[in-house]
Order: structure tokens, then sequence, then C-alpha cells
């Protein structure tokens, strides 16, 4: 498997992806990601093949990890990038949820999924280009409340991260919250 050790190293490599336009605390991703490889193959069982074990699997990995961190011992709640209601129902699950609920055990700290919504539908973000993702989740995401995160360090957890347009849309709603700080983790990253 083709791990990338961030965590461990203080890279700089996820937050690179974001620089200028999100500030984040920590940010890792567990797993390089190259087309036609491994990762690849796995992500794609756990969205469409029904896999929803392989993101506990990736949790478990990278919360035990993680809780060794002393960067991530201040995180107070995982939080998912959400998928949009219909795509959760024709899916069954979000490709997330497992995955952020072993981070969260395994850090001893809440997960919530009810506080972060996608607002509006979007097509697969796969076949798009960086300037496309970009445009396209400007205003997809919203907050339903905020007082149950203000002031705690949020971990914002999603499969992979490619053009970052996706944790920007989040981050920037999510950072409305007051007094927050903001932290990512990723199964994967877009090499």
């Amino acid at each position: 498997m083709p791990i990338t050790n961030f965590h461990f190293d203080n890279a700089e490599d996820v937050k690179k992806v974001l620089y200028g336009r999100v500030k984040l605390e920590n940010a890792t991703a567990l797993l390089h990601f190259s087309k036609k490889g491994i990762v690849q193959q796995m992500l794609h069982n756990l969205k469409y093949k029904g896999h929803e074990a392989i993101g506990g699997f990736f949790g478990k990995w990278l919360g035990s990890e993680l809780a060794t961190v002393e960067a991530y011992k201040t995180i107070d709640v995982v939080v998912p990038v959400p998928l949009y209601k219909s795509k959760l129902r024709k899916r069954g699950y979000n490709q997330v949820a497992k995955f952020g609920k072993e981070i969260a055990k395994a850090l001893n700290i809440d997960y919530n999924d009810r506080v972060l919504i996608k607002t509006k539908a979007s097509k697969t973000q796969v076949f798009k280009g960086r300037i496309k993702r970009w445009n396209d989740d400007g205003a997809l995401f919203d907050i339903s409340e905020n007082k149950s995160l203000t002031k705690k360090h949020i971990l914002l957890v999603d499969d992979i991260i490619t053009t970052g347009a996706t944790i920007e849309a989040c981050a920037s709603v999510l950072l409305k919250i007051d007094k927050i700080k903001l932290s990512l983790a990723t199964m994967a990253i877009a090499d």
C-alpha cells in the first residue's frame, strides 16, 4: 500500500493543496492515490460496490496512528463531508461515515454527522477537471446549527483530496462557527 505517513512526518503536502484557501491546524491523508492503482480500486469498491467495511478498515488504521500523534490529541469532534440526501438514499451509506466513526473511537471523541449538510445534489467529480470541480462545490454545503461546535477543534474527514474544492467548500461553512479550529484527515490524496 502506498502509505503517506504525513501525520508522523509533519508533511505539508495536504496543506499545500489548500494553501491560501483554508487555514488548517493539521492535515493528513493515509494513502497516495494514483490512477489505476490499488487505492483507486479500493475507493471505487467503497463508493460504488457496497464495500462499506473498507471505510471502517481505513478509519481504524488511521485512527490508531493519529491517537499516538500529539497534534491530533486536541481534536474534540470528527465531522464527515456529507452526501446529498438523494445520493445517500441511493447508495445507502456515506462512504466516509465508518472512516470518521472509527477515527473518533480511536481518539475517544465525538462523531457528528448532523451539523454539516449538503444542500444541493452534484454529479460525481471523478471526470471533472480542477476548475470545474472548484466552481461546482461553491455553495453546496451549510450548517444546521453552530452552538454544539463553538470553540471546538474539528477534524473534517473525507475519502480523497484531489483539488481541495470540496474541503474548501466545507471549511468555508464550518469556519463560520465561532472560535473553531479545523484539521483534516482523508483516506487518500491524489498524486
